[in-house]
């Protein structure tokens, strides 16, 4: 009996919550401590950042002199001044992209400059955008297509081509798949993540059913001339060994009023990007006018990832 009620009695008992920073703070602040003494031109910073909160959960002050810790993190390495940002989302926005297929003719351009413009690995490569060749005759099948080709000249009479990357999904299951809550949905609806918090489980990438995030197996490998200095803490900034990665609709250029990178690029005007909320925008008049489809709309993601044919 006494063997029963104690068991009882301890399963009402409120169980003791121990969230990931105090966790890693009581296991190893020591450790840590003795590791940051060793590294040579470390800031003073290199602890706090290990154990931090999220970076949405930062106030004002805290955030900032993390920004500054990255700037001078990075400069030290690349001997280049950079600039990290952290602006907010805009009110009354929400982002959108359209992609017109009949004009795209599978260049890749706008591969090369999402790498450049998002500080991607170039060795091994992470690319964020995957152009995929289709054969005209049998129309969208993302099973049949095929991610590398080499001919001589593009377009192919025979082929068509679809570019895939973040789809930003209003129901976006990769951050649902999070178990430490290192990814989500900002007002503006860009996903992002924290690469600080991302523990590198993959959940999220699993998640995704457009292939679009990718894991850093090694430290990427980028050099000083290849860097872009303007970075924004949540898209392009420099990322480490073990952890997911993605597009943010260049979220460094498109919260100060620019177009994302590979919509510059484009030589024939095939890619469209916008307010969602503005009656007006090129976007918005897209998705009255044309027919447009988004990639596996049975699975009920909702992208904001628009596709369409112009002729």
């Amino acid at each position: 009996m006494s063997s029963d009620r104690t068991h009882d009695e301890g399963s009402h008992r409120p169980k003791p919550t121990v969230d990931r920073r105090r966790f890693v703070y009581g296991a190893g602040a020591t450790a840590m401590a003795a590791i940051a003494a060793t590294v040579a031109g470390t800031s003073t910073g290199f602890l706090d950042r290990f154990i931090q909160r999220r970076l949405a959960e930062l106030p004002p002050d805290k955030l900032d002199a993390l920004l500054r810790d990255l700037e001078r993190d990075y400069e030290s390495r690349f001997g280049r001044e950079t600039h990290v940002s952290a602006t907010p989302a805009a009110p009354d926005v929400v982002f959108g992209y359209g992609l017109d297929i009949a004009r795209c003719v599978g260049c890749r351009r706008c591969v090369y400059a999402c790498v450049h413009e998002n500080n991607q690995s170039r060795d091994p490569q992470i690319h964020w955008i995957r152009v995929l060749r289709m054969e005209k005759e049998s129309g969208v099948h993302l099973t049949e297509s095929q991610p590398y080709y080499d001919p001589e000249t593009v377009p192919e009479e025979e082929a068509f081509y679809l570019p895939v990357a973040c789809q930003q999904c209003r129901n976006p299951p990769c951050t649902r798949a999070c178990p430490v809550k290192a990814t989500w949905q900002e007002p503006d609806g860009i996903v992002v993540i924290d690469y600080d918090w991302c523990i590198g489980c993959r959940c999220c990438m699993s998640a995704c059913p457009y292939g679009a995030r990718h894991f850093n197996w090694s430290t990427p490998s980028i050099s000083a001339d290849e860097l872009n200095p303007d970075m924004h803490v949540l898209g392009n900034r420099l990322r480490m060994e073990g952890v997911v990665e993605k597009c943010t609709f260049c979220i460094h250029r498109t919260r100060k009023g620019r177009y994302p990178s590979c919509v510059e690029i484009c030589p024939v005007g095939a890619r469209k990007f916008g307010n969602l909320l503005d009656e007006e925008s090129e976007i918005r008049y897209l998705m009255r006018e044309k027919r447009v489809f988004v990639l596996k709309e049975e699975l009920n993601t909702q992208p904001k990832f628009y596709y369409f044919y112009a002729t």
